[in-house]
């Protein structure tokens, strides 16, 4: 017989008494937590001229950007406040700066570059054993099974299936839960060919959460596996995608890491609308710069990546660090840190943008992205005690520190707006509105004319990635098609680009209330996250963004008490922050986000022209979870369930 739990299995009461799951006989492969201080010496490696090239353009345009600052406040004496303005502009220039020049690499690489992976598919038959992990916790199970059957039924439309086993790894708390994951993983064994293999485990202890799932099951099952690939709760991959990953690695023995760009499809609520339209317009640009300029020193996002088990078990062992939460403990946001530690065994990490048939889905509304975005900003932040470490290659700790300040720009531009409004009313330069608007840093119709070029740069590197992207899509027919044409997709791009800016103030808001409960000890905790669309009412908004509305009001009548001007200037921010309530209730809605795609509008490739692996996901879902053979005499799922719960309590 072979490894299939459909064959090993006689019948649901012979299955689920097993307190953990169904499982294929135990591979141990060791895996040791790995040393921050220590690092065995395999030779230093350099950064690369392709990200030194980028980090020297930025450090030149945020050297002119401050030099032009400089010189209009140095028209009065230097003294601390401008000093303070012109520590906290350096590293947000920068930033933005370092994206423009990252979104020019990506265009360039588009149009020019020939550095490619070997991403076609395998000549032969895959000769290595993959396993495809999915872990979840407190998931509704239906999506989860319709989407092992889609893309089992890929892998059997391309030959494949033999090379693939499926995991599902629970970390589920919730009974109930746990009970539907095992009921729907047998309906859909049931559904599936006997030679599927798909096997389910259920961790009684919740270690080191999905990292620590990820790690139990390399500890336990790795050996027997060249490769995994992780996959989210809500992702989704082609057949063939999987297959050219598989054989991306065996062609290539120092490949430790490849990493997919998923792409976000079926969203169907405004605000996920918009979300699912900026990351398939503007994705693929950005991802190309950064793929280009990272080659070798590539990063991790946490799924839709296929990982070399060896080097994981090898190298990606992740410690505990010191201190206490939220700072301390174990790492949340291990995807970064796992892909350094490969890369410093000595394992190739790059990132394959030019493949597609990757997947997953995003946060229905505002709320939902501020709660996930807590948990991301804490483990970024543990990231201070990694960035250090021992052996790390170069461009391993930019991305790591490129993560860390991606949640210090928030409170930078609330110190900067605060600054500068102070600035405006230093005594000798008296508070009229005509000397306001000649001096302040936020001053504008009559600013000095450097105030403006600095101005205009920063909105130019605020916007050019998105432009660049725009251009790019318009350059090519196909791909205008797909986006509903040239004047729909601009119009497209304009509501994106008007929802973020509305959006903006009220995310930045929140980071900067994350970033004060996180210095003061609040840990993010670990919440399932909610994937179900139109059910976020007027009065969850209200709750949710009262806070905000707050800050936005005496935002504006603080803003008036120095002078009309500054509160016009300041009024995109005020406005995003005082409707913060109607703008996440009015874009969660459902038929909102319906009505946009009716009209042509956030129009994405994907929903013009699915994949087959999508369609075949969405045929799934509308299946029926009930369990065929039940009806022609098969044994019922009940007492089996309610033995599996009696030997777990």
């Amino acid at each position: 017989m072979s490894v299939s739990v459909a064959v090993a299995v006689e019948s649901p009461s012979s299955t689920w008494p097993h307190p953990e799951g169904d499982l294929p006989p135990p591979a141990p492969l060791s895996m040791v937590p790995q040393s921050l201080s220590s690092a065995p010496d395999r030779g230093r490696t350099s950064i690369g001229w392709r990200a030194a090239t980028l980090l020297i353009l930025t450090a030149a345009m945020t050297v002119l950007g401050i030099l032009g600052l400089a010189e209009v406040l140095a028209i009065d004496t230097l003294g601390p406040l401008d000093f303070l303005v012109l520590a906290v502009f350096a590293p947000l220039f920068a930033w933005t700066a370092f994206s423009f020049a990252s979104a020019l690499s990506g265009l360039w690489a588009t149009w020019r570059d020939r550095d490619r992976l070997d991403l076609e598919g395998p000549a032969a038959r895959l000769v290595s054993r993959t396993a495809i992990l999915m872990p979840v916790y407190n998931e509704a199970p239906d999506d989860l099974v319709a989407r092992i059957q889609a893309m089992w039924r890929s892998l059997e439309h391309h030959g494949e299936t033999d090379a693939f086993d499926f995991f599902v790894l629970s970390d589920s708390t919730d009974r109930p839960k746990r009970d539907a994951e095992r009921e729907s993983l047998e309906i859909v064994r049931r559904r599936l060919p006997e030679k599927a293999r798909i096997y389910y485990r259920h961790r009684a202890h919740n270690i080191d959460r999905k990292a620590g799932n990820i790690a139990d099951w390399v500890r336990r099952f790795g050996g027997a596996y060249a490769f995994m690939v992780i996959l989210d709760a809500d992702s989704l991959m082609e057949g063939e995608t999987l297959a050219r990953l598989a054989g991306a690695m065996e062609r290539n023995p120092r490949l430790g890491l490849l990493q997919t760009v998923p792409v976000v499809i079926n969203r169907h609520s405004l605000f996920a609308r918009v979300e699912q339209f900026a990351s398939r317009l503007y994705g693929p640009i950005l991802a190309r710069g950064l793929g280009w300029w990272s080659g070798d020193q590539g990063n991790y996002w946490g799924h839709n990546a296929i990982i070399r088990v060896a080097a994981f078990a090898e190298a990606a062992g992740l410690p505990h660090l010191p201190g206490r939460k939220p700072f301390g403990g174990h790492i949340l946001s291990h995807d970064f840190v796992e892909a350094a530690l490969i890369r410093r065994a000595g394992w190739e990490v790059r990132l394959a943008p030019e493949i597609g048939g990757s997947f997953e889905e995003s946060p229905p509304t505002l709320a939902d992205t501020i709660v996930r975005d807590r948990r991301w900003c804490q483990g970024n932040l543990q990231h201070l005690k990694v960035l250090g470490a021992c052996g790390l290659a170069p461009v391993s700790r930019l991305h790591l520190g490129r993560g860390i300040l991606s949640y210090l720009v928030a409170p930078l531009w609330l110190i900067l707006m605060v600054a500068s409004v102070l600035l405006a009313l230093k005594p000798e330069w008296g508070v009229g509105d005509a000397q306001i608007a000649d001096l302040q840093l936020l001053g504008p119709a009559h600013s000095h004319p450097l105030i403006l070029g600095v101005f205009a740069l920063s909105m130019i590197f605020l916007l050019a990635p998105k432009l660049i992207a725009f251009f790019a899509m318009m350059a090519s027919p196909g791909q205008r098609k797909w986006f509903g044409g040239g004047r729909m997709a601009l119009a497209s791009m304009a509501l994106e680009i008007l929802f973020s800016a509305m959006a903006a103030p009220v995310l930045l808001l929140n980071q900067v209330w994350t970033l004060v409960a996180i210095l003061f000890g609040r840990d993010s905790g670990w919440g399932a996250q909610r994937r179900e669309e139109d059910q976020f009412t007027l009065d969850e908004a209200a709750d949710r963004h009262f806070g905000d509305t707050a800050v936005g009001a005496a935002l504006a009548i603080s803003a008036l008490a120095v002078s009309m001007q500054v509160f016009l200037w300041m009024l995109p921010v005020i406005l995003g922050m005082a409707l913060s309530i109607p703008i996440a209730a009015l874009s969660a809605r459902r038929d909102l986000g319906e009505a946009a795609r009716r009209a042509g509008l956030l129009l994405t490739p994907e929903e013009i022209d699915p994949s087959p692996v999508v369609r075949a996901y969405n045929a799934a879902r509308g299946q029926s979870l009930s369990w065929a053979p039940h009806a022609q005499g098969a044994p019922a799922q009940q007492p089996a369930l309610a033995l599996v719960s009696a030997l777990e309590a």
